[in-house]
């Protein structure tokens, strides 16, 4: 059934965790946009570079931690739809930080889940990952079908945590509320690619500064592996399509949601090798390349020294001068295998259609990072001291 663009959306009140980073900020500016009577960003941190700008646009930022229930509960009280954004060990040194990891993931999304039922709130859309199904076995155009990966063989604390995460939110699907009778709380989950835009700050700008200092000497696998990727305002479509669907009363579908107790591959349907995805983007900022390719077993093996070195390092990750690993096996899984999926599922039952394509998608990516280098003032890479 067709839906206006804002169908949920006007007059309702929104919590964003994870609301001050980039997908959180860009939905919380899209929420208001849409005529949200008002939109909450829920979030660890006091500030970020979008914090003025969600201020000005009448976004209330809260500060708190997904560990503490009251936070959770002084954050959601009032509200009528939730978006699960706020995670913690997608990359990097916090990917060996196995007790906040759980924390965070797993006791802070069940915060969330206690506070909707003591709210009233109906609807909750969770962000998940690729990695709930994917381990390091090639996935060609799988589907939600798949099941999830064996959670003892996970090779990182962030992809178990978030798979039991995940299946926690959909179990909860269909639970009455507390103080609501005849209501429940209808939930779902979106598993996005890898995500990119202007203003990206997790996998670019770690992958810029690496060659941007000439420390990519090699890629990972062969030409031929191919993973998704999708563009910031391709899975804000998604996110907003799918609490479309969680609503109740729908003619014609009432208490019968749509996306309630499912999930959801999103992507922008183009798979590509992820080396000749930031091609295009390196060569516009005027880095390299390397023209080798390292196994993934050899590659594997170099990542399980720098976790075994990082591990005995443990009291000292949050240091800011302790760099970020070169690589860690889970990050070579995933730029070394194949693993692309169809998002045909969300296409049928939420609408779902890219609007940006990669090729749109790439350039306002360049342009962000061509204006960023011209702001800043490059040094030679590593290899003009040896």
């Amino acid at each position: 059934m067709h839906l206006s663009e804002n169908e949920g959306i006007e007059g309702n009140t929104f919590v964003v965790t994870g609301g001050l980073g980039f997908v959180g900020s860009a939905l919380c500016l899209e929420l208001i946009r849409r005529g949200a009577r008002q939109v909450r960003s829920f979030d660890l941190r006091h500030h970020s570079p979008w914090s003025l700008q969600l201020t000005n646009h009448g976004v209330r930022c809260l500060q708190g931690d997904l560990t503490s229930k009251k936070d959770v509960e002084n954050a959601l009280r009032g509200a009528n739809c939730v978006f699960h954004l706020a995670s913690y060990g997608m990359s990097g040194k916090e990917m060996l930080q196995f007790s906040r990891v759980d924390q965070v993931n797993i006791n802070g999304t069940c915060h969330v889940l206690e506070a909707c039922l003591e709210f009233g709130i109906t609807r909750l859309v969770y962000v998940s990952t690729y990695n709930v199904v994917f381990g390091g076995k090639e996935i060609v155009n799988g589907n939600e079908a798949l099941p999830y990966f064996p959670i003892d063989d996970h090779v990182d604390p962030y992809g178990r945590s978030k798979s039991i995460a995940e299946q926690l939110v959909l179990k909860y699907n269909g639970r009455p509320l507390k103080n609501n009778i005849g209501k429940c709380l209808y939930t779902c989950a979106v598993r996005p690619a890898a995500i990119y835009g202007p203003g990206e700050e997790r996998h670019l700008p770690r992958i810029v500064s690496m060659a941007k200092l000439g420390l990519v000497p090699f890629k990972i696998g062969n030409a031929n592996v191919k993973t998704d990727w999708v563009y910031v305002d391709n899975l804000l479509l998604a996110l907003l399509l799918a609490s479309m669907r969680l609503l109740d009363d729908i003619p014609g579908k009432e208490g019968r949601p749509v996306a309630a107790g499912q999930p959801y591959f999103i992507s922008d349907g183009s798979p590509i090798n992820t080396f000749e995805f930031i091609q295009p983007l390196l060569k516009s900022l005027d880095y390299d390349l390397p023209q080798s390719w390292l196994a993934v077993s050899h590659a594997l093996y170099l990542a399980k020294i720098f976790w075994a070195v990082y591990s005995m390092l443990y009291p000292l990750l949050n240091r800011w001068w302790l760099p970020q690993p070169f690589i860690l096996p889970a990050e070579v899984y995933k730029v070394g295998l194949t693993h692309y999926f169809s998002y045909l599922k969300a296409q049928q039952e939420l609408g779902y259609v890219p609007m940006v394509s990669p090729r749109e998608g790439m350039a306002a990516t360049i342009s962000y990072w061509q204006d960023r280098k011209n702001k800043s003032l490059d040094g030679p890479t590593i290899y003009h001291f040896t």
